[in-house]
């Protein structure tokens, strides 16, 4: 059983004064993995830019660039993809965690390749002292990569809440563990840089989640959200996704766009104007809608 997945994601920036040139670089496109095929991905610029290309990222993301060289007061950005996703197995059985760090400090070759630039810390996901609360209960000698990783997705769910009002992209990791609060990409960070503290590859993960509405309540257009997760890499197991926000392992309702080492990496939409002062507003509205399919 697959789900069709079709998600609507348009970004719409309103300047004070028209601008004179506009770059910027879009993660938009999903990227094919072993549990998600990609059936179509559409993006329709306004104004239509002067420059377009489409690449593949370091981390092998699809990737859109486009250029703006004429004055325009507005830019907006819509994608449409549709993608067929399978639920990703967890394996029963796993390796011991401290045996995949101990891989993964040997890496040579292509698995260096794969695993080395996950393991490195970065200014959103440095290796900070709190994180050892978080790690030293999960983490024991010889317990499994699956469980333990398992039980760091859980604890996270449970000692910090969810508040949308308190962190931007901005924030840094320390105040998040302070006041162990935030929005997904914060708790992506705080996992991706906990296992990378004690040695274990992890990925940032951007991609979209489909969410519910209340009971008896009828599905709103532009209500479910860009979101973010991760991914450990478990040895022989390869690499397992997790989703600290809703403590699942593996994701339930998630699709992939792509991944690298923090949300700088895999920004959706990111970019440079050029032309007079005035500020601007930014608007995001995502839909996503799914359908079962054998």
């Amino acid at each position: 059983m697959s789900t069709r997945f079709r998600v609507v994601h348009r970004t719409v920036y309103e300047y004070g004064h028209p601008m004179a040139d506009g770059f910027t670089t879009a993660h938009l496109r999903p990227r094919t993995t072993p549990w998600q095929t990609v059936i179509s991905a559409d993006l329709v610029v306004d104004p239509a830019p002067d420059e377009l290309d489409h690449t593949i990222d370091a981390f092998g993301n699809p990737v859109t660039r486009f250029a703006v060289h004429h004055a325009h007061a507005s830019l907006d950005v819509a994608s449409t993809v549709v993608v067929d996703v399978v639920l990703q197995p967890v394996p029963a059985e796993s390796p011991s965690w401290d045996s995949v760090v101990d891989i993964a400090a040997r890496a040579r070759g292509e698995l260096a390749v794969e695993v080395g630039p996950y393991l490195a810390h970065t200014a959103s996901t440095p290796c900070d002292p709190g994180l050892a609360a978080l790690v030293d209960l999960e983490f024991t000698p010889g317990r499994s990569v699956v469980d333990a990783v398992r039980g760091l997705c859980g604890r996270i769910f449970a000692d910090f809440l969810f508040d949308a009002g308190f962190s931007d992209v901005t924030t840094p990791l320390d105040a998040v563990l302070h006041a162990r609060r935030g929005v997904c990409q914060d708790f992506a960070h705080v996992a991706c840089a906990a296992l990378r503290s004690i040695g274990l590859p992890a990925r940032y993960v951007s991609g979209y989640i489909e969410t519910a509405p209340p009971p008896g309540e009828q599905k709103l257009v532009g209500v479910d959200a860009s979101h973010a997760w991760c991914a450990v890499w478990a040895g022989e197991c390869g690499w397992i996704d997790f989703d600290p926000t809703n403590d699942q392992m593996p994701p339930q309702r998630h699709v992939t766009v792509g991944w690298g080492r923090d949300y700088d990496d895999v920004a959706p939409v990111r970019g440079v104007v050029i032309g007079p002062g005035g500020g601007q507003t930014l608007s995001v509205s995502v839909d996503v809608v799914s359908e079962n399919r054998q």
